[in-house]
Formats: C-alpha cells, structure tokens, sequence
C-alpha cells in the first residue's frame, strides 16, 4: 500500500505544480462563494506552502464574519489544534515550514484540507503523516464537520489507495467548481 500511495502522490504532486505555475493567485473564488454561505459558522483553513491552492483570499473574507483558524502541529502522531487567526495576526514558525498562529485554540466545524490528490467521490490523499485524518476523526466524535477539500482540478484522481484511516472529504473545490458528495 505503501509505494501504492506515494506513486499516486509523486504522479499528484506533478499535476499539482503544473496547475499551480498556470493558475498561482487566481484560484479562490469558488471556495469564497462556498464559505459565504456559512458567515459566522467557525472554520478553519490553512496557510499554504511549497504549490499548495492559496485559501487566504477566501479565508481573510470569511474572517471578517466569524472565528477562523489555522493549523498548529503539537506533535507527530497527533490530531492538528487549530488556533484563531485574524489578517494580520502575529505567527511563528512551525514544522514543515509553516507558520502558525498564536492566538486561542478553537474548534471548526468546517474545515478546509489541503491534498494532493482527491476522487470526485471524496477519497483525499495527504502528504502521509495522517494528521488531517486523525483530526477530522477527532472533529466529527464531537459532532458534525463539514470538511471541505481544497485543490486544483488538475489534483483529481480516477482512484486512490485507501486504507480504513483515511477521512473522506464532504465537499471540493477547486478553481473550476464545487463537487458536491
């Protein structure tokens, strides 16, 4: 399973760069019409890195609504704690090249993934270390999460490995469009 995976991520990640390159700062407006249809609802994004789709213009709009989070890494093997972020907000440097928020912990009922690959039927696949997995595991024993996946349509798959673990997305969105599940 394991070299299953990383063939569909290196094949992904390729598609991914390309889209970027062409489409880099020009991607967001179908995630700000999805997000505007829950103003005030607490969600959570992410900041990207390395040629990840860029929610920050939808995530500044929604900020000016209602609470909105970033990641924080605690520690490998771990669900992901989100902490407030407003434009602006002071951040510090996290794993992976990230930065990360300081302000409090909050917790999301929507949730927008990065992924380097999907499925139009909600399949994601991550970079491996399973944290939105574990997380949006964590969220929905709480209640209902909405997690919506973020991408470049050129990031579909036909099929992906999957293993048991692995937390279907409820929603895409990518420059072209929303995929409903």
């Amino acid at each position: 399973m394991a070299e299953e995976k990383r063939a569909a991520r290196d094949a992904a990640l390729a598609r991914r760069a390309a889209a970027h390159e062409a489409l880099s700062g020009h991607a967001a407006g179908h995630l700000s019409e999805v997000l505007a249809g829950y103003r005030g609802v607490p969600l959570a994004g992410y900041m990207a890195i390395r040629d990840e789709i860029d929610p920050l213009p939808a995530l500044e709009e929604a900020s000016a609504h209602g609470p909105v989070g970033l990641p924080c890494i605690v520690k490998k093997d771990s669900p992901l704690v989100f902490r407030q972020w407003e434009p602006g907000a002071e951040m510090v440097p996290g794993p992976f090249n990230t930065f990360e928020p300081r302000g409090p912990e909050m917790r999301p009922e929507i949730v927008v993934v990065p992924l380097v690959a999907f499925t139009r039927e909600g399949a994601r696949l991550g970079y491996g270390g399973g944290f939105y997995d574990r997380t949006l595991a964590l969220l929905r024993a709480g209640g209902p999460v909405l997690a919506v996946g973020f991408a470049y349509g050129a990031q579909e798959a036909g099929a992906l490995p999957l293993e048991p673990t692995d937390a279907p997305l409820d929603m895409i969105v990518t420059e072209a469009g929303v995929i409903s599940l």
